[in-house]
């Protein structure tokens, strides 16, 4: 096979016509010819960190939406799945991921489960980090999320990194707001990579010390426009990823967005691909195609360089996509799952106040983190503390959906929603089922919409009583992703009908129990302040 165009040598820094002679799925020569097609041939996107889990798709069907944007390959930690069902969920993943031609280089979850201060469904000991490490398949460590753990020595920590390192695979970070020493020790420890600096400030301060920085662009997390200035003085030392990104955004586009929004800002054409291409393979020791002679056929052929619109995608030297069309089809997929809770009544979720203040996690949109404040409790004609409408100060709830429980229950403060409530049994990390809402009733009939579905989001208000279904794991869905995509985009929808002024209502939701993001937020087991790394109370006198 041959394909022709004039070829961008991202390696080499040059452009020059040429017709790539392809066999056997690799590159066999690269060959100078003037009398070419009128494209260009660029290496293939891959996103250095992201979480498949994240899109609601298994990762059959994130292949087929994420190729028709240019991306030929993933570093991707299957943590969110790990959480749910331990090993068999990774193991899930990676059989999934093996029926379609897509490059998904998946990692061995460090933090399962994330901490010690809310329920998992599954643990992943340094044995088993061991033996997933062991698997070709299987390319590094994945983020390292206990950055305490790390810097005042947790021998299980500690355990995990020297198994990575005598085995030869990298080491992923994740240490939003850690700074000057305590940034210096914990990349000492061998951990080279974090996508979650928010300020350029902190980013400068861990790529002093040999950081690596992958720079995020989420449905949520929304670090592009903070960072990309970094890219001009250090080319070699970033890439970028999505972390987490839910389908209906991933229908829009992917890594091609950020390489758009770049060049857009007078970036260098070789910088950017550089870190869109070639720093991931390089980084990752990763199988994939850097467009040389010898390489994997991994590349994309795009009409300019200033649309960048997408023609086609290859991989091993095989179209994946053509003219925004993904070539990659449906397969079937089996369910597994671990869902065991009980459906709750509006009585379930009162909560009797205990003090006149309470501890309000503030949200933040486009980011992961959250602040703590504190506001008067507004109180029902029985005393239980209710949502404060006026004052956007909303009921949260988190309940452990692997046992019969009893609910947490907290306020947050930004999601602005004046009526009805929203659910989903995606809740970073651990995927308990978390609701925020105006009112019980509403909050107990979303939750049991899912608790009945034993997975998915929903919307609940006078005029909708909406469901996902995620039937894998509680998280994803095994249905054709673009249908996916519609039905995820009207729920997000009604949300915003509801009031919700969020860019990601349900993105935003899903990080409010994600205890290793600072300051303030919920578990299954109550506040947790994520600076202190311990509980806080709820009511103050």
């Amino acid at each position: 096979m041959q394909i022709s165009g004039t070829i961008v040598d991202v390696r080499k820094r040059r452009l020059f016509k040429g017709i790539l002679h392809i066999k056997n799925g690799k590159i066999k020569k690269i060959e100078t010819n003037e009398k070419v097609d009128d494209q260009y041939i660029i290496p293939g996107f891959i996103d250095a960190h992201v979480h498949i889990e994240s899109s609601m798709l298994v990762p059959t069907e994130f292949a087929r939406l994420a190729v028709v944007h240019g991306t030929v390959a993933t570093v991707s930690d299957p943590h969110e799945i790990g959480n749910v069902l331990g090993v068999v969920g990774v193991e899930y993943m990676i059989e999934n991921g093996k029926q379609v031609n897509f490059k998904f280089n998946f990692g061995a979850p460090s933090c399962v489960p994330a901490t010690t201060f809310e329920t998992a469904g599954a643990e992943i000991t340094p044995d088993q980090v061991r033996y997933l490490l062991e698997k070709d398949e299987v390319k590094y460590l994945a983020e390292m999320m206990n950055w305490p753990g790390v810097l005042y020595n947790d021998p299980v920590v500690y355990e995990k990194l020297a198994i990575a390192k005598s085995l030869g695979k990298p080491i992923d970070g994740h240490a939003p707001g850690v700074r000057g020493d305590q940034a210096e020790a914990y990349i000492k420890a061998g951990i080279y990579t974090d996508h979650e600096c928010f300020t350029k400030e902190e980013a400068l301060d861990k790529l002093k010390h040999g950081m690596k920085i992958s720079i995020r662009e989420g449905s949520a997390a929304k670090n592009f426009d903070a960072l990309i200035e970094l890219l001009s003085d250090y080319p070699a030392m970033i890439m970028f990823c999505s972390d987490d990104k839910h389908p209906d955004n991933l229908v829009e586009g992917h890594i091609n967005q950020l390489v758009k929004r770049a060049l857009a800002k007078g970036h260098e054409l070789f910088n950017v691909l550089q870190a869109a291409c070639i720093n991931p393979i390089d980084h990752y020791k990763l199988d994939v195609g850097a467009l040389q002679e010898g390489d994997f056929a991994d590349f994309i052929c795009i009409d300019n360089l200033s649309d960048f619109n997408v023609l086609a995608t290859y991989i091993n030297g095989a179209q994946v996509s053509n003219a925004g069309k993904s070539l990659i089809s449906s397969t079937p997929n089996h369910i597994v799952n671990n869902f065991n809770c009980l459906p709750i009544s509006a009585d379930d979720l009162r909560l009797k106040a205990a003090g006149n203040l309470i501890n309000v996690i503030e949200a933040f949109d486009g980011q992961l983190i959250t602040k703590g404040i504190e506001r008067p409790v507004k109180l029902d004609q029985n005393g239980n503390a209710v949502s404060d409408i006026e004052n956007d100060v909303l009921k949260l709830v988190v309940i452990n959906r692997y046992a019969p429980s009893v609910p947490a229950i907290a306020f947050i403060k930004n999601f602005g929603l004046k009526e009805g409530a929203i659910a989903s049994s995606v809740g970073h990390d651990s995927h308990n089922i978390i609701a925020v809402g105006v009112d019980d009733e509403s909050m107990a009939k979303a939750i049991n919409l899912i608790i009945e579905a034993q997975g998915g989001v929903s919307a609940v208000s006078k005029a909708y009583a909406e469901l996902l279904p995620l039937p894998v794991a509680g998280i994803m869905s095994a249905d054709d992703g673009y249908i996916v995509a519609e039905k995820y985009a009207r729920i997000d929808q009604i949300s915003k009908e509801m009031g919700s002024t969020l860019i990601s209502p349900f993105m935003s939701l899903s990080f409010m129990a994600l205890l290793v993001i600072p300051s303030l937020k919920l578990s299954n087991l109550g506040l947790f302040d994520g600076d202190k790394f311990e509980f806080k109370p709820l009511f103050n006198n």
